[in-house]
C-alpha cells in the first residue's frame, strides 16, 4: 500500500492467491495500481515464471524480497528439512528472483533493490539458527549485489526489523511482551507501516546515494 501511494505499481506476489487478491483490492480501492501474481518462493520454476507474468505488465524497476519463514528450533534437534525450507524460501528464494531482475535494471541503468533481513540476522537468537543463518546470508547477498550493480545505478539495500505487531507477536504470553518491551529503548513494538516507511524511502530518488546499506528500524534494541 505505502508503494502505490508513492505513485508505483504494485505486484502483489504471494503463494496464498487470496492474500494477493484482497491486498489488490485494498489498492486499487484506494485510488493505487496493483496486480496479483501467484508465486512459490522454494520453485526456481515458479519464480521464473511469476517474473515472466510481472514484465508482461511492466518493466520491473523495484524488487522488494520479503518473503520468510520460520521453523524453529534447537541446532541440536533441527531436523534437514526444516534448515534447507527455510534456506531456500529466507535466502535463496531472494537470491534468484534477484537474478530475474537484474538484466532489466542493467539496461535501464536504474533500479531499486530492497531485502527484508531481520535484528537477529545481526544479532542473532537461539533456537532459530536456520532463519538467522538465512537472515545474516539476506544481509551479505544484498552488500554483494550491492557492489556489483553500483556502477549500473543499481542500489540494493536491506531493512533490518525488530520486533513489529502483528499476529504473530500478539499472542505472545504478556510476561514475554513485557521482557520485549524492557529489551525496546522506544518501549513500544514496531509497525507494519514503519517498515513500510523505511522501504518506501529506500525505494526513492532520495536514497540514490544509498546503497548495501542495512537499515535499522528495531526501536534501539539492537545497535
Amino acid at each position: 500500500m505505502t508503494l502505490a501511494k508513492a505513485g508505483h505499481h504494485v505486484i502483489a506476489a504471494d503463494r496464498n492467491m487470496q492474500w494477493n487478491e484482497e491486498t489488490v483490492a485494498a489498492i486499487r480501492t484506494a485510488g493505487g495500481q496493483a496486480d496479483a501474481i501467484e508465486i512459490d518462493m522454494s520453485s526456481a520454476e515458479s519464480i521464473h515464471a511469476a517474473f515472466a507474468k510481472a514484465k508482461e505488465i511492466g518493466r520491473v524497476e523495484i524488487l522488494v524480497n520479503n518473503a520468510g519463514i520460520t521453523r524453529d528450533g534447537l541446532a541440536l534437534r533441527m531436523k534437514p528439512e526444516d534448515w534447507n525450507t527455510v534456506i531456500q524460501i529466507n535466502l535463496t528464494g531472494a537470491f534468484l528472483a534477484t537474478q530475474q531482475v537484474l538484466p532489466v535494471m542493467m539496461k535501464e541503468r536504474w533500479g531499486r533493490i530492497v531485502n527484508i533481513a531481520s535484528v537477529v540476522g545481526k544479532s542473532g537468537n537461539a533456537g532459530q539458527a536456520n532463519y538467522v543463518s538465512s537472515k545474516a546470508g539476506l544481509i551479505g547477498l544484498t552488500k554483494a549485489i550491492a557492489q556489483e550493480m553500483g556502477s549500473r545505478g543499481v542500489t540494493v539495500n536491506a531493512v533490518a526489523p525488530g520486533f513489529i505487531d502483528t499476529d504473530m507477536t500478539a499472542v505472545l504470553p504478556a510476561e514475554v511482551k513485557e521482557k520485549l518491551l524492557a529489551s525496546i529503548p522506544l518501549k513500544r513494538l514496531g509497525t507494519p507501516e514503519d517498515i513500510a516507511n523505511a522501504v518506501r524511502f529506500l525505494c526513492s530518488e532520495e536514497a540514490g546515494y544509498i546503497t548495501g546499506h542495512v537499515l535499522d528500524v528495531n526501536g534501539g534494541m539492537y545497535m
